[in-house]
C-alpha cells in the first residue's frame, strides 16, 4: 500500500505526538530523540514529527511511501521520461531508516518517492537536504527545501 508523506517540523515532539495520536487514533510507530513517525491506515498517510529543525507548524517535506524498490525504480522512469528533475539516492539513512528513494523537483517544492529497507538507530539526514539535479545537465548547487545549515 502507497501513502503520502507528510513531515512537519514541531516545537515540542511530546505534545506533538500526544496531540496526533489523539488525532488519528494510533500511537506513533517508530519514536527517536527529535523525531516521531505514525503509520497511519485510515487515512492511508505516513505522518513524521521532527522536533528543531524549521519553524513549529511548517512543513518539512512531502512524500509518497511505496512498498518496494520496484515501484521507486518505476518513479524514476517515469519522472525521467516527463524531464523532471530528480536525485536518486540509494541505500540512503534518512528519517531513521534504511531508503531507497528519488527526490523529484519541479514544482512547489521536492516530492520524494521512497521504500524503507531497514531501522536505522541514528540519522544524520535531519541537517543536510536533498541536492537537486536535472540529468543530463551539471549539478545545480541547491541544498533542498530547507536550505543550506
Amino acid at each position: 500500500m502507497s501513502r503520502v508523506q507528510l513531515a512537519l517540523n514541531v516545537g515540542n515532539l511530546n505534545e506533538a505526538i500526544d496531540h496526533y495520536t489523539k488525532l488519528f487514533g494510533v500511537g506513533p510507530a517508530k519514536i527517536r530523540e527529535g523525531y516521531a513517525n505514525f503509520a497511519i491506515a485510515d487515512p492511508p498517510l505516513k505522518l513524521v514529527l521532527i522536533e528543531g529543525h524549521g519553524d513549529a507548524g511548517t512543513l518539512n517535506h512531502v512524500g509518497v511511501e511505496v512498498e518496494n524498490t520496484d515501484e521507486v525504480a518505476a518513479k524514476i522512469e517515469s519522472a525521467t521520461s516527463l524531464g523532471l528533475p530528480i536525485e536518486v539516492q540509494e541505500s540512503t539513512t534518512c528519517c531513521f531508516a534504511v531508503q531507497d528513494k528519488v527526490w523529484i523537483n519541479g514544482g512547489e517544492l521536492p516530492w520524494e518517492w521512497y521504500t524503507v529497507l531497514a531501522d536505522a538507530p541514528t540519522d544524520t539526514s535531519l541537517t543536510v537536504a536533498p541536492q537537486m539535479i536535472t540529468l543530463g545537465a551539471p549539478a545545480a548547487s541547491c541544498c533542498g527545501p530547507q536550505g543550506c545549515d
